[in-house]
C-alpha cells in the first residue's frame, strides 16, 4: 500500500485518500490504516486524506497525525441505513461533532454525499434532498463537498441538473467535487459534463479498482488514468505524469493478482506487452 501511494505521489497527484478508519470488523483490509499513515512520504506538498465514519474513527485518525479527513453520508435514507446503520438525521447529528472537532484541530474536512445520482434500493433521488444535505454540511463547517454516483446510475443530463440545483440553491461551485463510479460505463461522460459546468475536482481510483460492499453491483470510481488521459488529450494540464500513473496501476494489478477494469490501464498493459514481444 505504501509503495502504491509513493508511486502516486511521484506521478504528480497531490490529493490522495490513503485509508479509512472504519471499524476493522467491518472492513478488515483497512485495519492497518494507522500503520500505512505512519509510513507515508514526508516533506511533500501532497494532501493525504483518511475517511472517518464517526467520532471514534476520527479519534484514531487524529492520533495518526492526519490533517485531512473525509466524512460521508447518503442522499438516500435506505442506503444510509444500510451503509451506516443510522438515519440521515442521526448521521448529521454525529457529523456535527466530528466536523466541529476537526475544525478545532485545524483539520480540513471533505464531506461525501453518496447515492446523489441514484440509489440501488430507492431508485431516483430528488436533487432537493442533496441540496438540503449540502447546506447542512457546509453549515456544520465542512470545507468542501463531494457528490457521489455510488452505483454509476447517473448520466450527463442528471449531473448538470443536480449541479444547477445546488448552485441555484446557494452552494458555491468551487466547493463541489464529483465522485463518479463507472458501473455502467458513463463515468467519463459524467465527469466531462461536470467539467463543462465548471467543476474542477474529480475523484478517481487507480486503474478503476474498487466498489462498495453496501451498493450491489457497484464498480470502482472512474479510473484515474482514464481521467488524466481524457483531460490531457483535451489540452487540460493536470500536472500528472500519465505513464507513471499507469505504471502504478500495473503494480497494483500485480499485487492483487487480477486484471483491473480501467480502459487506459488495459491499453497500457497491452502496449507494454506488444513492445516486450517486439523487443524479444
Amino acid at each position: 500500500k505504501v509503495e502504491l501511494i509513493r508511486r502516486l505521489v511521484d506521478s504528480g497527484l497531490r490529493d490522495i485518500e490513503v485509508s479509512s478508519f472504519v471499524r476493522p470488523s467491518w472492513i478488515p483490509q483497512l485495519a492497518d490504516a494507522a500503520d500505512v499513515i505512519a509510513r507515508l512520504p514526508r516533506g511533500t506538498d501532497v494532501r493525504f486524506w483518511a475517511l472517518v465514519p464517526n467520532r471514534r474513527g476520527q479519534e484514531r485518525a487524529l492520533d495518526s497525525g492526519v490533517t485531512h479527513v473525509a466524512t460521508f453520508l447518503s442522499a438516500s435514507e435506505t442506503h444510509n441505513k444500510k451503509n451506516l446503520n443510522r438515519t440521515r438525521r442521526e448521521s448529521l447529528s454525529g457529523l456535527e461533532q466530528v466536523i466541529g472537532v476537526a475544525r478545532d484541530e485545524g483539520v480540513h474536512v471533505r464531506a461525501y454525499i453518496s447515492t446523489v445520482f441514484g440509489c440501488p434500493y430507492e431508485g431516483a433521488v430528488n436533487p432537493a434532498e442533496t441540496l438540503g444535505l449540502a447546506r447542512a454540511l457546509l453549515d456544520l463547517g465542512a470545507d468542501e463537498l463531494a457528490l457521489g454516483d455510488t452505483t454509476g446510475m447517473g448520466n450527463p443530463t442528471m449531473v448538470t441538473d443536480v449541479l444547477r440545483t445546488l448552485v441555484n440553491g446557494g452552494i458555491p461551485l468551487d466547493r463541489i467535487g464529483l465522485h463518479m463510479h463507472d458501473t455502467r460505463g458513463t463515468g467519463l461522460a459524467n465527469v466531462l459534463a461536470g467539467y463543462q459546468f465548471g467543476v474542477r475536482t474529480f475523484d478517481g481510483s487507480v486503474a478503476g479498482v474498487g466498489g462498495c460492499p453496501y451498493a450491489p453491483g457497484a464498480s470502482g470510481n472512474a479510473a484515474s488514468d482514464d481521467l488524466v488521459h481524457m483531460f490531457e488529450a483535451m489540452g487540460v494540464d493536470t500536472g500528472v505524469d500519465l505513464n507513471a500513473l499507469a505504471e502504478a496501476g500495473v503494480m497494483l494489478a500485480g499485487a492483487l493478482g487480477r486484471e483491473l477494469p480501467g480502459r487506459y490501464h488495459r491499453y497500457h498493459v497491452g502496449a507494454c506487452d506488444t513492445v516486450a514481444r517486439t523487443t524479444a
